[in-house]
C-alpha cells in the first residue's frame, strides 16, 4: 500500500460516499480522487437518472472512450508481451482480452457488477448470458480511470491489476476461437440466412494465394477478411462481423429488416390455387341431349339456331354412303334444274 493510499484510507470516514470509493478501491486497487466520474461509469442508461443540466446521465460517452483505451493499452502490452509474433496474432489476442465476454467475466470476478446502477427492469439482466452491460461498465470505468488519474494509471490498472492477476494472458493467447462457428451459432439462433461471398484471390509477391471473404446476413453486408486459406480468410470475415454485431445496433436492424422483407415475401401465395368444383366433364356429349357449342356464339362463329323446322341448316344431305362420280354429277344437275325452278 502506498502513501497515497493510507492517506486515502484515512479520510475516507470523512468523505462523501466513503462506501463507493471503498467499493473502487477493493476493484481497482487505488482510490479515486473524482468520484464524479465514476458514478457516471457505473450509471446503465435504465436508471432513468439526469444530471445538473437536465440531461441523461449515463456511462455510453464513457464507454466509448474506454474502448478506443483498451485497444491501445491491451495492443502496448501484448506487443511487449509477444516480442516475436506477428500483427495477425497480436490482433487475433488483443481482440479476445477486450471482448465483450472477456471484459464481462473480468467485472462479474472483481465485484464490478454489482455496484451499476440500472433501473428495476435492467436488475434482471445485470448477469445474464446475453448482456454486456457488464463488459460495457467495464470499458467505462477504464475511461473513468483515465479522466480522473491519466493514461499511466489505466496502464498500471490493466497491466498489474487485471493481466497479471486475473488473466492469463498465455493461455488466452493460444486459444483457438472459432469466430465462423460462433457466428454461426448466432445466425441459426435469429434465423437468419448467412453465406460468405468471395471477394478476390490473388497472389503475394512470392506467389502464396491470398483470398479475400465477405460475410453476407440476409443480403446485408458484414465483415471482410484476408488470408492465405480460404478459412483463414472466412474467421477474420466472421470475427469482424461479430464486432460490428456487438457495437453497431443499426446493423442489426438492417439484418432483421431485410429478414422481415424475405420472409413475407415468402409467405405470399405465388398463384391461386384451382377450384376443383369447377372441373365438369363437359366434354361427354350426351345421347338425349344435343351437344352445346364450347365457346360462346361471336360474329364469326354464328348462333346455330334450335328450332328444327329451319332449313337454314339441314343435315339431309350428309351422308356415310360412297357415291360414284356418277351420282355426284347426277345429284348437281338435280340441285341446278330444282335452283331454276
Amino acid at each position: 500500500m502506498t502513501f497515497k493510499d493510507i492517506y486515502e484510507r484515512l479520510r475516507l470516514p470523512f468523505l462523501k460516499d466513503k462506501e463507493l470509493r471503498l467499493s473502487l478501491y477493493q476493484v481497482m486497487g487505488f482510490y479515486p480522487s473524482d468520484i464524479s466520474y465514476y458514478k457516471t461509469a457505473l450509471t446503465h442508461k435504465s436508471s432513468g437518472k439526469r444530471g445538473d443540466n437536465g440531461k441523461p446521465l449515463h456511462n455510453e460517452r464513457l464507454e466509448f472512450l474506454g474502448d478506443a483505451l483498451l485497444d491501445a493499452v491491451v495492443g502496448h502490452i501484448v506487443y511487449r508481451h509477444f516480442t516475436t509474433k506477428r500483427e495477425g496474432f497480436l490482433t487475433n489476442t488483443r481482440s479476445k482480452l477486450v471482448s465483450r465476454e472477456s471484459l464481462g467475466k473480468l467485472a462479474d470476478e472483481m465485484g464490478l457488477t454489482e455496484l451499476i446502477e440500472t433501473g428495476t427492469a435492467a436488475q434482471q439482466s445485470k448477469r445474464s448470458h446475453n448482456s454486456y452491460m457488464a463488459g460495457n461498465a467495464f470499458e467505462a470505468l477504464v475511461g473513468a480511470i483515465y479522466l480522473d488519474q491519466g493514461y499511466a494509471a489505466v496502464m498500471r490498472f490493466m497491466e498489474k491489476r487485471i493481466l497479471s492477476q486475473m488473466v492469463n494472458i498465455d493461455k488466452v493467447a493460444y486459444k483457438e476461437v472459432n469466430f465462423k462457428s460462433k457466428l454461426l451459432e448466432w445466425t441459426q439462433k435469429n434465423r437468419v440466412k448467412m453465406d460468405f461471398q468471395m471477394l478476390k484471390q490473388t497472389s503475394d509477391e512470392k506467389g502464396s494465394p491470398i483470398f479475400g471473404f465477405c460475410v453476407k446476413i440476409e443480403g446485408v453486408e458484414g465483415g471482410k477478411g484476408q488470408g492465405y486459406s480460404k478459412k483463414e480468410a472466412q474467421q477474420k470475415a466472421s470475427q469482424e462481423t461479430l464486432q460490428r454485431l456487438r457495437r453497431e445496433p443499426q446493423f442489426i436492424d438492417a439484418i432483421f429488416q431485410a429478414k422481415s422483407a424475405r420472409t413475407k415475401m415468402e409467405e405470399e401465395p405465388t398463384a391461386i390455387a384451382p377450384n376443383l368444383e369447377e372441373e365438369k366433364t363437359d366434354f361427354i356429349i350426351s345421347r338425349n341431349k344435343p351437344a352445346t357449342p364450347a365457346t360462346p356464339a361471336t360474329p364469326e362463329t354464328p348462333e346455330i339456331p334450335e328450332n328444327p323446322e329451319n332449313t337454314d341448316f339441314d343435315l339431309s344431305d350428309i351422308t356415310h354412303r360412297d357415291l360414284s362420280q356418277e351420282d355426284i354429277i347426277a345429284a348437281a344437275e338435280e340441285a341446278a334444274f330444282s335452283e331454276k325452278a
